[in-house]
């Protein structure tokens, strides 16, 4: 079925493009005016359309923000005050005190793991054979609610020094810029974003790079990363310290064993009237310890918050010192587009899904050789990055202006330990502009590429794969 062309009106030469339709709540048109004020929508059909004038469409199917709960409300309004005295330069007197009131708190928290342990240690050498048995059990419990430290990986997505050592190299600069130590171990994820963290008694850094957002970012706007996750070995961030991290990741462990599971129905008279009693007062316990300790996490979280938001501000500010205000800006900003990255990365795996399989002849021993089909040969993976950049590098500014109001609107950020994105970008803009104390040659580019080209494919080849 044909559709036919727009007739001229009276108004219109028959040269000229037609008027574009009004749009509506249920089907936006690029370009045409806005139902609420309007102003010219957007006009890029791979984008949302929207309305710079008065945001309507700025989420689809939204018209407004929803409402925030107490609790959200609550924590903007933190957010929002600790924005406020970071860009005036100022410590928080308040993560200081909340600091402070964390580490008691993870006192208790390593009392009662080390109070248990003692416990099972003392019935075990002086108990009779049925303390003995309690004390085995104690022991059991106490060496399950351990901390878990973490480990250093050893996976296919490492890579050492012999492997990398350009990459190495310069995370190493990185890190003597700041005074923060070497690396121990870089790992590559399929993740958009990047981390830092301290694994075991030693406390070893280990920095995990995500390909997807690495190989989207410049050369520049690498090494600001690299700079800000470096950052978190020098910025004060007390949440990565062996006292703090150990003792929330313990209370997580105990959440873990005493959360019960949704109850089953009993079977007809399998059970006796007294067990099931039991079992129904057993899980009303549990609920009521899980529901203890998992309010103990929320005030963790609570306690901490302010200065691991704090945290991730220095972590910005080093960035800058490191990789330039301009490179820091555009790495931040990047971190809008994961949504953008989410829709190239599927629209590229559902065309590979698509490409028509190739046909060739058999070898067969009449006259008829019968055909056999087979599947075309898998994309180069760098087809996967150079498309993603490309689609990236094309993205109109009227979509990066609406993530970033978006993101305003929603108080949207990488996590719940990290500030909404809007806010670091515009501290990082208000900051004083900073030439790169850190740069990386060509050759220096070239060779870091070819380290992680075995890993980009890889990668490349999972993400297409699905």
């Amino acid at each position: 079925m044909s559709t036919p062309l727009p007739t001229s009106s009276p108004t219109s030469s028959p040269t000229s493009p037609p008027a574009p339709s009004p749009a509506s709540p249920e089907q936006p048109a690029h370009g045409a005016p806005c139902p609420r004020c309007a102003a010219a929508l957007t006009a890029d059909p791979r984008f949302t359309a929207w309305c710079p004038a008065c945001d309507w469409n700025l989420s689809p199917g939204q018209d407004g923000a929803p409402a925030p709960t107490r609790r959200e409300r609550a924590a903007a309004d933190r957010t929002d005050r600790l924005f406020e005295e970071q860009a005036a330069g100022g410590d928080s007197p308040t993560a200081r005190r909340d600091w402070l009131l964390a580490s008691a708190a993870a006192g208790l928290v390593h009392l009662v793991t080390v109070g248990l342990l003692c416990l099972a240690v003392w019935l075990l050498v002086t108990g009779s054979t049925v303390q003995r048995c309690a004390g085995v059990v104690a022991l059991v419990v106490a060496v399950a609610l351990r901390p878990r430290l973490g480990r250093v990986p050893r996976d296919q997505n490492v890579l050492d020094r012999a492997s990398a050592p350009a990459l190495y190299g310069l995370a190493d600069r990185v890190a003597a810029e700041l005074g923060a130590a070497p690396v121990a171990v870089i790992r590559v994820t399929d993740e958009f974003n990047a981390s830092y963290g301290l694994v075991g008694l030693r406390r070893r850094p280990v920095l995990e790079l995500g390909l997807p957002f690495w190989e989207v970012l410049d050369d520049r706007q690498r090494i600001a990363l690299l700079g800000h996750e470096f950052g978190h070995h020098v910025n004060g961030d007390h949440r990565r310290s062996l006292w703090l991290h150990s003792a929330v990741s313990a209370l997580a462990a105990w959440y873990g064993m005493v959360r019960p599971d949704r109850p089953g129905r009993a079977h007809g008279d399998e059970l006796s009237l007294l067990i099931r009693i039991g079992a129904l007062v057993g899980a009303v316990v549990l609920r009521a310890v899980a529901w203890l300790l998992l309010q103990g996490l929320y005030l963790f979280d609570r306690l901490t918050s302010r200065a691991g938001q704090q945290a991730e501000y220095r972590a910005d500010a080093l960035a800058v010192r490191v990789g330039g205000s301009e490179a820091a800006g555009g790495m931040l900003a990047t971190l809008l587009l994961f949504g953008p990255v989410c829709t190239a990365v599927g629209r590229i795996r559902a065309e590979e899904r698509r490409r028509p399989r190739t046909v060739r002849r058999g070898r067969g021993r009449g006259p008829e050789r019968p055909e056999q089909s087979e599947r075309p040969k898998p994309p180069a993976p760098e087809l996967l990055w150079e498309r993603l950049r490309e689609h990236l590098g094309s993205v109109p500014a009227t979509e990066h202006e609406r993530l970033l109001r978006l993101s305003a609107r929603d108080h949207a950020a990488v996590d719940s330990t990290h500030p909404p994105t809007h806010l670091r970008i515009a501290l990082v803009e208000r900051a004083e502009a900073r030439p790169a104390a850190v740069t990386a040659t060509p050759a220096e580019v070239g060779a870091i590429a070819a380290e992680l080209a075995p890993h980009r494919a890889r990668i490349a080849a999972d993400l297409l794969a699905g």
